[in-house]
């Protein structure tokens, strides 16, 4: 009969266990490299504010339909607000985030969005347009610079 010595008795083992299990730790964490969280993040979005104003106040409540046309894809945004008594102007921006609850939107609900290029607009009032002109949308784009201490 061949007799093994034990390292540890059976007692010994959760206490080998923690032991490995620390000594492990202390190993990944001596040699791992040094962690540089970024800490900001950035976004760029191009938007155009559009604006009608009833100058002297003469109409009252009325209803403003604005319509941007991308003359790259050829579709039509449209975006309609409604002015209260007392309300003489509005201004929009465009494109709207979609998450608000009137933003433009294309004839099948698909929402506008920046696209670089160049666009035509317009505001109709009682049907007819009132105001309107052109605009480009730029490219953008975002740096980030990472600073090494």
């Amino acid at each position: 009969m061949i007799t093994v010595p034990a390292f540890l008795k059976p007692k010994q083992w959760p206490l080998a266990g923690w032991l490995t299990g620390a000594l492990m730790m202390i190993l990944l964490l001596g040699s791992a490299p040094e962690a540089h969280a970024q800490t900001w993040m950035v976004s760029t979005t191009a938007q155009i504010k559009l604006g009608i104003l009833d100058k002297y106040g003469q109409l009252g409540p009325y209803t403003a339909i604005f319509i941007v046309h991308s003359e790259k894809t050829g579709k039509d945004y449209l975006l309609v607000k409604e002015l209260a008594k007392g309300q003489t102007g509005v201004d929009v921006l465009f494109p709207t985030d979609p998450s608000d609850p009137e933003y433009f939107k294309a004839e099948t609900g698909e929402a506008a969005s920046a696209i670089p290029g160049r666009y035509t607009w317009e505001c109709r009032v009682k049907g007819v347009k009132a105001v309107g002109g052109r605009f480009t949308l730029p490219e953008v784009a975002n740096d980030v610079t990472i600073i090494n201490k």
